[in-house]
């Protein structure tokens, strides 16, 4: 990614308290180019900036075993100019105008965004074309290589020198089978990344960098008629893609725990479950995204009241919901206090879950996550690029722009009875227990007689799972 990771509510947000609020609402039009290229138009008025969000549909879900990295590699790549664009010239036009870009790469998309003063809107719209119908024009050996180095350091500085920073990929290689494209990260492995060469991205990009695989949302202030002649008369020319056959990826089923140790470069052990979680078309993404918080939210949470506060066990809990298209997990991590174990932890740990999977959330639990999580999810309005976003994500993954009108509703409408019995369908003996420890100190792990040390193995582009 290239790092650099509030303004005021839409109308119908600011018009009453936010208790009073049923539902959420963004004005947009859609537009559909002879090439495909979706577009959406929301124009608001409130400040003279305008953010232009592209999508293409494609991420590390489309890649193969041993070609890892390249949609995040493209990311990068995307930034060294194309044909009528020389290297630089993209800053110039939005940060040199007081404006920002960037871009990320998930599990199943890559995205790119200005974020421009009004009257920079065509230049941002030409800069967005040019890259997509002419990057190649410019990308030669010598970008590809530049680009490639700097990837290979973000995964040195971010995941291999990083203190836990393997965790997330050890985890998924243990819930997801090694075939299974979410088994393997965003980032790539170093030898893939080594390994490929220009022409390798050259291929990638002819396949899913095309109109037909791409969404823009074009949010701010921007009059209607002039935004879709400039579109037109930029992206109307660039060639349809050919068809894409994606991926299915089924969710991961456990049948048993699996217990592994993994010796790391840190001073303080830690302790992470994760269990199979749901993808982003099953509504119990919202009843689980209340139990995180029930467990975890606040320093009123379950587990952060009873292991930080009430009988110090630990210094941090946290506890997570990933959501992708196809699947997803929810995990748990936990910092012992020094003089306590994993095993204690873990212990501590699994009797606050029991509960919750007997009794479910009280409704003082449940009102309060309620209002967090509406206070998070209207927090993502206030910014034209957090609306982009969430077009973006519901026409992508949804076929439906206004999907954030259901999102917020089932959100809303999800009970005690809803969170207690997502407690109990995924929180199971299927799980991966992972104990992080210092070098050395094997014997530091929960339950370390029954856990398989994890080694990575010596092409470093996989993980040994199972060995005692």
């Amino acid at each position: 990614m290239r790092h650099t990771r509030s303004l005021c509510l839409v109308a119908s947000l600011a018009a009453a308290p936010l208790a009073a609020q049923n539902t959420v609402n963004i004005p947009f039009e859609r537009m559909t180019l002879a090439n495909g290229l979706e577009v959406i138009l929301s124009p608001d008025h409130t400040v003279p900036q305008v953010a232009v969000n592209l999508w293409y549909h494609v991420g590390s879900k489309n890649e193969v075993k041993g070609r890892t990295g390249f949609a995040h590699m493209f990311e990068h790549v995307m930034f060294t100019g194309s044909g009528h664009v020389p290297y630089g010239m993209h800053d110039r036009l939005t940060q040199g105008v007081g404006g920002s870009n960037n871009g990320s790469t998930t599990n199943d998309r890559t995205n790119y965004y200005e974020i421009i003063p009004t009257n920079y809107l065509e230049s941002a719209l030409w800069l967005e074309a040019d890259r997509m119908g002419f990057l190649l024009d410019s990308l030669d050996e010598a970008k590809f290589k530049a680009q490639r180095d700097i990837v290979q350091n973000e995964r040195r500085q971010g995941v291999d020198n990083q203190p836990y920073g393997r965790v997330g990929e050890i985890l998924d290689a243990a819930i997801y089978p090694e075939s299974n494209p979410y088994s393997w990260p965003v980032v790539g492995y170093l030898p893939d990344l080594q390994s490929a060469t220009v022409n390798d991205v050259k291929d990638f990009f002819r396949i899913y960098y095309a109109p037909s695989n791409a969404t823009m949302a074009i949010v701010g202030d921007f009059d209607v008629a002039q935004t879709k002649a400039w579109i037109h008369r930029y992206f109307d020319d660039i060639k349809r893609g050919t068809s894409i056959t994606r991926p299915k990826v089924a969710a991961p089923v456990l049948t048993a725990e699996k217990r592994y140790t993994y010796e790391d470069r840190v001073q303080v052990p830690r302790l992470y479950l994760q269990y199979p979680g749901v993808g982003s078309d099953n509504d119990d993404t919202y009843a689980l995204r209340y139990l995180a918080q029930v467990v975890a939210g606040s320093r009123t949470a379950r587990l952060t009241k009873a292991l930080v506060y009430d009988t110090p066990l630990a210094a941090s809990v946290g506890a997570f919901v990933n959501t992708n298209e196809n699947s997803g997990e929810f995990s748990i991590n936990v910092t012992p206090r020094p003089g306590h174990s994993l095993s204690e932890i873990e212990a501590a740990t699994d009797d606050i879950l029991a509960r919750i999977k007997r009794e479910g959330p009280t409704e003082e639990e449940l009102a309060k996550t309620r209002a967090g999580l509406e206070f998070i999810y209207v927090s993502r309005l206030q910014a034209n690029n957090g609306r982009a976003n969430i077009l973006n994500d519901g026409l992508v993954f949804h076929g439906d722009a206004a999907r954030f009108k259901k999102d917020y509703a089932k959100l809303k409408a999800v009970t005690a009875a809803d969170v207690k019995r997502v407690a109990n369908k995924y929180l199971t003996a299927g799980r991966v227990v992972l104990s992080v420890v210092p070098m050395g100190k094997a014997d530091q792990a929960s339950k370390a007689a029954a856990s398989s040390i994890v080694t990575v193995a010596p092409d470093g582009a996989h993980y040994i799972l199972g060995t005692k």
